[in-house]
Parts: C-alpha cells; structure tokens; sequence
C-alpha cells in the first residue's frame, strides 16, 4: 500500500524513489550553478544612502544631468568605497530639522555640505575631515576691484537680509544698503542697475553668474568672521567607522574639487580680508539662505530684553515654551530672534494690530498654504498642528500692544 501511494505531485512513492538519483543529480547542478549567487549576497554591497535636496543647485539636485557639487562629490566617495550611491530627498531650506528627519531619523547615511563644529546639534552629529570652504562673496562688474570696506562707500550695496554682510554694513551710513532676500534677488538688483555690487552668498553667486548672467560678472571671495566657513561630511555620531571610511578616501575625492568647483561656478580666487561685526553661527552649507543671526539690523532701534520679561518667561506655558523653541529654531530665519524684527511687514509682533479678530484664521491660513512669491514655505508637511498651534501661543505673548 505504501508503494502505490501518491505522492503531493501525483506521482507514486515508486515512482518518486526511481527517479531520486536523477533528481539529485540536477539538484546537485542547481546548486553548484547558484553557489556565486549565493555568495555574492552573504557579502552584499548597501549602497551609501546621501541626504540631498532635490532642488538646490549649485549644491545638489534631483536632475541627473546635473547632479550639484555635493552629489558628484557623493558619486566619488561611493566610487571610491566600492558602494552605489542613492538619494533622500528633502529639502535643505528647513535647516537643522532636514538633519534631525533625515541624518538622525536614520533616513540616509551622511550629508555633503555641513559645516563642522562641535557647536552643531551637539554630540548628535560628527563629522569627515574638511573639503571645501565656503563663503560670501562681492559681486562686481568685470574689472572693479574692491579691496576693503572703504572701496564700498560711493557704492550700493545688495545685501541678503539678516546675513553677516548686512550686520557688517548696518553701522556703515556712508555705504548705500539695498536689502534683499536671497542671492537671485541680489543678482538682479546687480542686473537691473539697483546696486553697483551684490555682498551675497559666494556658491549660488557663481552658479547664477555661470548658468543666467553668462559670466559677466567677477565674483570676488571674502573672508573674515562670519564670512567663510569649512564644509565638511556629516554622519550621525553611531556613524564612526563610516566617516573613518571615507576620511580615508577623501585624498582621491579632494583631487576632483577644483575640476567640480569649476563645472558648477564656485569661486575659486583668493578671498579679500574684510572684519565682521559678530562671530560665525553654525549653519547648513549647502542653504543657498544664509542661516538665522542672533544679531538684527543694528541701524534700527529695537526693544530691549528686560530683566521683567527674561523672569516671565519662567511662567510660560509647556505650550508657549515649545512654541518658542520652534519659532527660534525655525521662523526666526525671517521674522527674527524671539520675534524681534526691524521690518514692519514681516513683523510677527505686528498681528493682532494688522489683523485683529482675523488673526488665528490669517494665521494658520499662512502656515499650512505659505506664500510662495515671497519666499515662505507652507510648513503643514514639517509640522503637526499641535506644534503649529504652540507657535502661534508663542506669538500672542509677544504681540505688541494697541494704542
């Protein structure tokens, strides 16, 4: 009975036990055939995993045919370390929430373009050994030279709001100032005959001079406190052996720099010494926005922190405190440090006066839509309601009073 039972594939116990030697033998094949493969994937390669934001040329973009600075410097540290190369993307303009979602959220593996510090996120984050500075820059007509501060005085001066350039100027009544939000705007202001030199950000100057301005201009380096820093790789610090890794292949990468700083318009002259007025904050390299300053125009009056309002705030709410610490961390690129802000129509103090009863729906409309043709981003993807509903508590404690 046993011999003439069937088997799961239909065929006889028989059946099965004659042929067994046959079917040994082409397992036996199989086998030796599949061995490779099955080597091959006991010892797989994982790729390196690069944060990068997907439109931030000269820096990094999602467009093969141009890559950016920081991925072609990414292509050739996984070349170098034997890895394939893919891609987070999220934007760099959030600062240091991009690091926190994607380097320490475990999204990716390192991040071209941080600027090393122990300053920076704390222990959180470490570092590759240097590769590049990177700085602001003078912008000029071919041929004009500025050697000092004193050669910009008959000048007017594009400066990019809230940036070491305009807290160097601000004290400065003989120099003409033309204010502006970001490095395109003071290439235009050049373009269009509103400023005789644009004091912006050096990588993304050269980028727009090489790809929109067809090299008209001589983009001039600058160094001085605040105005150049070192750009490095981070890794987040369980990251050790991995940043060792590349440490040690960054001399075969450092040889391509100056053929990729060229491609993408970085300034490669010798800076000019100037003297800033306050010391350099840590910042993401690759924002083509410079990073928030603790110090507002200095021209402009601003309220003083008191004694009073430094003891409220051991009253506030856990509501009110975060709110704070978001604002600060975050909002404070534009609207300034704690609110406090020069420039009325981006005064946040200002909301109850300008909008009244209107002003929770004015608000939450601005912070889930934003307003892009003035450079603000809608903030609904970056964070929750709750914390959106701490910023605007945070708000109502500073707004300024009615007369």
């Amino acid at each position: 009975m046993l011999a003439s039972r069937s088997g799961r594939d239909g065929r006889s116990a028989s059946n099965r036990l004659s042929s067994a030697p046959i079917t040994i033998s082409a397992l036996a094949i199989a086998l030796t055939l599949l061995a490779p493969a099955f080597a091959a994937g006991a010892d797989e390669v994982h790729p390196l995993r690069l944060c990068a934001d997907p439109t931030n040329l000269p820096f990094s973009s999602d467009n093969p045919a141009t890559p950016g600075l920081y991925l072609e410097v990414g292509q050739a540290l996984g070349k170098a370390l034997g890895r394939p190369v893919v891609y987070d993307w999220y934007k760099s303009y959030f600062g240091k929430r991009t690091v926190r979602v994607t380097l320490l959220g475990k999204q990716c593996d390192a991040m071209v373009g941080l600027t090393p510090s122990t300053d920076f996120m704390g222990p959180a984050v470490i570092f590759s050994k240097p590769i590049l500075k990177e700085g602001y820059a003078l912008v000029t007509a071919k041929g004009r030279k500025i050697a000092s501060l004193a050669d910009l005085k008959p000048l007017r001066v594009a400066v990019q709001y809230q940036s070491t350039p305009q807290n160097l100027l601000a004290q400065r009544d003989e120099i003409q100032k033309v204010t502006v939000l970001s490095p395109d705007e003071g290439m235009k202001a050049l373009d269009q005959g509103k400023a005789d030199v644009a004091f912006i950000w050096g990588p993304v100057a050269g980028w727009l001079n090489k790809t929109e301005y067809g090299g008209k201009y001589d983009i001039q380096s600058v160094e001085g406190e605040g105005l150049l820093w070192p750009v490095a790789i981070g890794f987040a610090k369980a990251s050790t052996e991995l940043r060792d890794q590349v440490d040690a292949v960054l001399p075969q990468v450092e040889a391509l720099l100056p053929e990729l700083s060229a491609k993408y318009g970085l300034p490669a002259d010798t800076p000019v010494k100037l003297t800033a007025l306050q010391r350099p904050l840590v910042r993401l390299a690759a924002a083509d926005v410079p990073a928030p300053q603790v110090v507002v125009d200095a021209g402009a009056p601003q309220p003083p922190l008191t004694a009073a309002i430094i003891k409220s705030r051991a009253n506030d709410s856990e509501a009110v405190t975060s709110g704070r610490e978001t604002f600060n961390g975050t909002c404070a690129h534009c609207h300034g440090p704690d609110a406090v802000q020069s420039e009325r129509h981006i005064d946040l103090r200002r909301l109850k006066l300008k909008y009244a009863d209107d002003v929770r729906d004015v608000y939450w409309k601005t912070v889930h839509q934003g307003r892009p043709a003035k450079g603000m981003p809608a903030w609904k993807e970056v964070f929750d309601d709750k914390q959106l509903d701490d910023v605007y508590a945070y708000l109502m404690t500073v707004q300024t009073p009615g007369n």
